[in-house]
């Protein structure tokens, strides 16, 4: 199980799960700066003395063996995994170098010692300076505010006032300080997995260079050593793209702190001090308060924020009934009486602020005005998935594919945004579309047209693989073999609303097509999943963790692309509803376009229940399950394949036939796209751009068979394209 990430939305309530999440965080970098100061004394070691190199060497590779990375989050990405068993690679490597003396290394010290000195210096120790003015400020902050509330509420207006404005500014003060540490903190968890390996790496490759009698043990891990290098560039691209957000985050909290709330479980939570009756008189002690308002549960637990720690258990009660306090009938201010069903006597609170007892109140249904806090929703967008959504799409996928399919920087290169809007008016005008002139003009630049066909797919009303389903694909991402992935996302994609799908498939069957020309435009299946992930498969709240999770959108995205024949034109196995069967669309040879007026305007997130949707879904399979039984022996016998290419005006269903790729025709030639050894015969290894002759599908799903030069192996599936 990875670090939890440290929302920033926490970092103003404060609260005892919070600082334990932080002082995992802070365990785990005190962990890697003394691991890496031990690296550093055992690379000098290694350096200075060839007579203990030896000895040197096993240590060193002990202490790579026995650290384990964690990683922001419940999962990890396959360059994460590459990255994170790097350093046992690294040990078993030099425990097979043991046995030959070598010389001293040259210039060892400024591949390995300076960059680590450098990443502790620079990164952990600014992380420990942060800690250091984040736990001043909290003593300052705890006791400006206890000072404040034990001021007399029979002061003059003009003190107390005073007195509230300065405890506003070293609460912001505070929050702020709370916000750059938890940054500072999470950046040099993810900086750790490159700016920590890199060195090594480089370092190794240092020692293979002198290794005459290693040659062969070099050539055994420089398959790896790609890899490795590969992920490590994946993950600082992904690195980059996560912290930029990461970082936009932490300004609009700080600009706007109270329209960023965390999703919580409970109705209000937060600190309160609660009024104790004691032997030698009263003391109001500080509490972590949560209340519920379905089951009207007031749970409290005394917390210290100065000494991190709990200062009694935890108690919980059901609330009867919330009162204003008088200011004339108690000496302190922001005071509110609680009556329990299940504890006698009056429970005295004081909040915060007079802000925080109003807050409060309303959540408990005091006397107190009620104040709706709740922010209104996003304007919905004006782009639709209707014919003239689809026109659109098209019309920049034709432009593309016929006049910048070889553009280097293919939709990574954005255009000048008042053109951009210029030509999505031009294209959303109902007149355009209804025009048989289907080209978008010559003088509009190729840049242009692909930030035109991102920025309409972001003004959805929601992003077009749909906000429910946002997890699911993310957790397929996560699954561990590539082959689940596929099945996984394959089954959500055919749970997606038709016209969602139909732009899917259209939208894949164009980015397959730009990444087959990746050696002009320069464009990978990795570098399209970068630019298309976090559109087409944003989350609905924007969160520390939910960006955590981009580097899965990308994942998902890539997938889409390379299996887009099987997914969107093979049935899946597990199917998604009741009836086990496929349905599609079957053209209506009397339907006509929608209107304006009639196009859909919640296709993808709406605000009804998921009851009503159940409800929905139970009425269509029942209906269709009468169809269908009467119906299934000509539906297996049928020898009709799915159509490749959607038309978003087919309305109706027709029954769809399953059906295999034909793409692994047997007997066919293919050539490497990576350096790989076949399985089954360990003398058979090829480099990228090997040509295999008979290869054919195997009884191995995910393995093809082939044969090169007169012997037979097994290669994996998505090592190779087709000839």
């Amino acid at each position: 199980m990875g670090l939890p990430a440290l929302e920033f939305s926490e970092c103003c309530l404060d609260s005892p799960q919070f600082r334990e999440r932080l002082r995992s965080h802070e365990a785990e970098l005190e962990k890697t700066n003394k691991f890496i100061k031990e690296l550093i004394k055992d690379g000098k070691s290694l350096i200075a003395a060839l007579k203990n190199l030896s000895s040197a060497k096993r240590k060193f590779a002990d202490s790579l063996n026995e650290f384990k990375f964690r990683c922001i989050g419940d999962a990890e990405t396959d360059d994460e995994i590459c990255i994170a068993k790097s350093l046992q690679e690294f040990a078993t490597v030099l425990r097979n170098l043991e046995d030959e003396r070598m010389r001293m290394i040259e210039n060892a010290s400024e591949v390995l010692i300076t960059p680590l000195e450098k990443f502790r210096k620079e990164q952990i120790g600014a992380a420990k300076d942060a800690k250091k003015k984040y736990d001043k400020e909290t003593e300052k902050y705890c006791g400006v505010l206890e000072k404040h509330l034990n001021l007399s509420s029979k002061k003059k207006e003009s003190q107390l006032q005073e007195a509230d404005s300065q405890v506003d500014l070293v609460r912001q003060h505070f929050y702020e300080v709370s916000l750059e540490y938890v940054f500072k903190v999470q950046e040099v968890q993810e900086r750790k997995m490159f700016e920590f390996v890199e060195p090594l790496l480089a370092f190794l490759q240092g020692l293979f260079t002198f290794y005459h009698h290693g040659y062969e043990l070099a050539k055994d891990f420089s398959d790896f050593k790609t890899e490795l290098t590969i992920s490590i560039q994946n993950t600082r691209n992904r690195f980059e793209g996560t912290r930029s957000e990461v970082e936009s985050l932490m300004k609009k909290m700080k600009e706007n702190p109270h329209e960023h709330k965390n999703i919580s479980p409970y109705t209000m939570e937060g600190y309160l001090y609660v009024q104790e009756k004691r032997h030698f008189g009263t003391s109001w002690v500080k509490h972590y308060c949560t209340y519920q308002r379905e089951s009207k549960r007031i749970t409290m637990v005394p917390f210290d924020q100065k000494s991190g720690g709990k200062g009694g258990e935890d108690e919980a009660v059901i609330l009867k009934s919330c009162t204003r306090r008088k200011t004339d009938s108690i000496e302190k201010r922001f005071c509110f009486d609680v009556e329990a069903v299940d504890r006698p006597g009056v429970i005295t609170m004081q909040a915060l602020s007079e802000e925080d007892r109003r807050l409060w109140m309303e959540a408990m249904d005091g006397r107190e005005p009620v104040y709706n806090s709740n922010k209104d929703n996003q304007s919905e967008g004006t782009a639709q998935l209707d014919n003239i959504g689809f026109s659109i799409i098209k019309r920049c996928i034709h432009a593309v594919e016929t006049r910048g399919i070889n553009e280097q920087g293919l939709y990574r290169i954005v255009g000048v945004n008042s053109r951009v809007q210029k030509l999505l008016s031009i294209l959303m005008d109902p007149k355009a579309a209804s025009e048989t002139e289907t080209e978008i003009c010559a003088e509009w630049e190729i840049k242009t047209i692909t930030s035109a066909l991102k920025t309409y797919l972001r003004m959805l009303p929601g992003p077009l693989m749909m906000y429910q389903f946002q997890r699911s694909f993310i957790k397929a991402a996560k699954l561990e073999n590539q082959e689940s992935r596929v099945s996984e996302i394959h089954s959500l994609v055919h749970r997606l609303p038709e016209k969602n799908r139909q732009m899917l498939q259209l939208l894949m069957n164009h980015l397959a097509k730009v990444a087959d020309n990746h050696k002009q435009n320069l464009m990978t299946v990795a570098n399209l999943g970068v630019v298309f992930g976090p559109t087409l498969l944003r989350p609905q709240e924007e969160t520390v963790a939910a960006i955590m999770d981009i580097k899965f959108q990308n994942i998902v995205i890539e997938i889409l692309i390379e299996n887009h024949e099987k997914i969107f034109n093979t049935v899946p196995e597990t199917l998604p509803s009741n009836s086990q069967l496929l349905l599609s669309r079957k053209k209506s040879t009397d339907s006509k376009p929608p209107s304006c007026s009639e196009r859909p305007l919640t296709l993808f997130h709406t605000a009804q229940p998921n009851e009503k949707q159940d409800n929905r879904n139970s009425i269509i399979n029942s209906s269709l399950e009468s169809v269908i039984s009467s119906n299934v022996n000509s539906f297996l016998s049928s020898s009709s394949a799915p159509q490749s290419n959607l038309n978003s005006s087919d309305l109706e269903l027709e029954v769809i036939k399953p059906n295999r790729p034909n793409s692994l025709s047997p007997l066919r030639k293919a050539r490497a796209l990576y350096a790989c050894k076949a399985e089954h015969d360990s003398e058979l290894s090829f480099t990228a751009g090997t040509v295999f002759d008979n290869v054919h599908p195997s009884q191995e799903p995910g393995w093809l068979e082939g044969t090169l030069n007169g012997k037979t192996g097994l290669i994996p599936e998505n090592y190779v394209e087709f000839l």
